[in-house]
């Protein structure tokens, strides 16, 4: 992602929640990547949502934090905040227990960028995982934000293993 982000001349920023600073973490991990990531944020808090990132406070009232609009607002928020032509956001449930209506492990994972439809739910898609005792995850069901059913790989991170999809979590080409 990182080499076809400078082929193109186009920078990244990352929004994230549930991950922590992970996914950003991951990112910085690769050589020469700061030619093409502008930063992050850890918008753990709601209120960071909302204040920091730009999330509309009455959807974060109607729905929680944990919503495919909210994690669309939060990619096209971070990117206008850090000036970057990509956005991606990840929110979600890592538990104990259920939030905003949510099981644990639902994860929303969410992309703006350059004709995306900057805040768009169609940006969003939702993955749910089940988490084995803080070290990863098996694989779980992934849906388009349409509700279409089908499988879909929604996430893939370098060394982490972070891939989601039928069958077992594997480990992918580096970012």
């Amino acid at each position: 992602m990182l080499r076809l982000l400078k082929e193109r001349g186009e920078t990244l920023a990352v929004a994230e929640s549930l991950t922590g600073g992970l996914v950003a973490a991951e990112v910085t991990a690769v050589p020469g990547a700061s030619q093409a990531f502008r930063g992050s944020v850890t918008a753990y808090a709601t209120e960071l949502k909302r204040d920091v990132l730009g999330v509309d406070g009455d959807l974060l009232a109607a729905r929680g934090a944990v919503d495919a609009d909210v994690a669309a607002q939060m990619a096209a928020g971070v990117r206008k905040l850090l000036g970057a032509d990509w956005g991606i956001a990840t929110t979600g449930v890592a538990g104990p227990t259920p939030q905003d209506g949510r099981p644990v492990g639902t994860v929303f994972v969410a992309v703006a960028g350059p004709g995306a439809g900057d805040g768009r739910r169609d940006g969003a898609v939702e993955a749910e995982v089940g988490f084995e005792a803080g070290v990863g995850f098996s694989p779980g069901r992934v849906r388009a934000p349409t509700g279409d059913p089908r499988p879909r790989r929604a996430l893939t991170g370098r060394r982490s293993a972070l891939s989601v999809g039928r069958g077992r979590a594997r480990r992918r080409r580096p970012l």
